[in-house]
């Protein structure tokens, strides 16, 4: 199976992942800037099937992160996974992006059993969630995703970029304090979830806030 991973929720990052390549991985690419999705995504994912020698015809599956994230950057991650679904006629599903941290969690050396993932949600806020591990398996979602202050989560290890922000509030780990979701780790953890048997959700977006961005209402006429 040949599977293109695409996410948004922080950084614009884009995979081909593959079960007969070396840990699933064929190539990738991740941005550093997170603010220039809509600009970076299409060209990154058009140089990655180049490289690769494929084109959209070899894909089997796209996967996208749904979110949590901020409302631009993530819908351009969701409306390019669909647009490219819709062209080349191949299936399309979801995975929360905080799951692709969850994996490298549990693939790292001491993970803990039970452990939360937070990214910035920018007003002072994160995006969290909680997991559970068990020795052998993929990491389990038990809480989340939510939205709120550093200062109000549970009292747990904490991994993400959103930890390293406020490691003065939190038990952030040193080794993940930068870390953000990448493509590259959701298109693994798709991999593993079906080869497990298991089904993928669909590509509805998790937006725990409303856009800022506002129709204005009709204008009212002057008497």
């Amino acid at each position: 199976m040949l599977i293109l991973a695409i996410d948004t929720s922080a950084v614009a990052s884009a995979a081909l992942i593959s079960d007969d390549a070396m840990e699933g991985v064929v190539d990738s690419f991740a941005t550093e800037d997170t603010r220039s999705h809509a600009e970076v995504l299409a060209p990154g994912i058009e140089q990655l099937l180049a490289d690769a020698g494929i084109s959209g015809a070899d894909i089997d599956l796209i996967v996208t992160g749904v979110g949590p994230g901020p409302f631009t950057g993530l819908r351009s991650g969701i409306a390019t996974a669909r647009t490219l679904a819709f062209a080349w006629n191949k299936p399309l599903r979801g995975l929360m992006s905080l799951d692709a941290i969850a994996l490298e969690v549990a693939e790292s050396t001491g993970a803990p059993t039970e452990f939360l993932v937070a990214t910035d949600a920018r007003r002072k806020e994160v995006y969290w969630a909680r997991y559970t591990l068990r020795d052998g398996q993929l990491p389990e979602l038990v809480d989340g995703p939510h939205v709120g202050f550093a200062s109000a989560l549970p009292e747990l290890p904490v991994y993400g970029a959103g930890a390293g922000i406020y490691a003065d509030v939190v038990k952030a780990d040193e080794d993940f304090k930068d870390t953000q979701p990448s493509a590259a780790s959701l298109g693994q953890f798709a991999l593993a979830l079906l080869s497990a048997g298991r089904e993928l959700p669909d590509s509805t977006p998790l937006y725990l806030r409303e856009s800022d961005a506002q129709v204005p209402g009709p204008r009212k006429r002057a008497l």
